[in-house]
């Protein structure tokens, strides 16, 4: 009443490994095939163009400090340090990776 019957069962069918194998890793695959797309390879582009604009900034271009600082470029001193003059005859040295904007001398400002 309490018991019931054990039934036998049969043994599992000899499979392939390797299909086994792939099918439990193909998810993983998937998942960083679409991370790729979506994540890591967007953000490889924008590190390379902030690189550009880092690189590319000159004497007279607007630009903004990571402090939101707006100022003038009035000489680079070096590959990493910018002079920028934040007011009349205010002059204060930025280190160029400090800088999260450049607006090109001429470009309207946005408001």
């Amino acid at each position: 009443m309490f018991i019931t019957e054990a039934f036998a069962q049969t043994a599992p069918a000899a499979s392939t490994g390797g299909a086994d194998i792939l099918m439990s890793i193909l998810p993983f695959l998937l998942i960083f095939v679409v991370m790729y797309f979506l994540i890591i390879r967007p953000q490889r582009a924008n590190m390379k163009r902030r690189e550009e604009l880092l690189k590319n900034i000159r004497r007279g271009d607007q630009v903004v400090t990571g402090g939101g600082i707006l100022g003038k470029v009035t000489k680079v001193v070096d590959d990493s340090e910018l002079e920028v003059e934040i007011a009349d005859g205010v002059k204060i040295r930025v280190v160029r990776s400090g800088v999260s904007e450049v607006r090109v001398k001429g470009e309207p400002v946005k408001e």
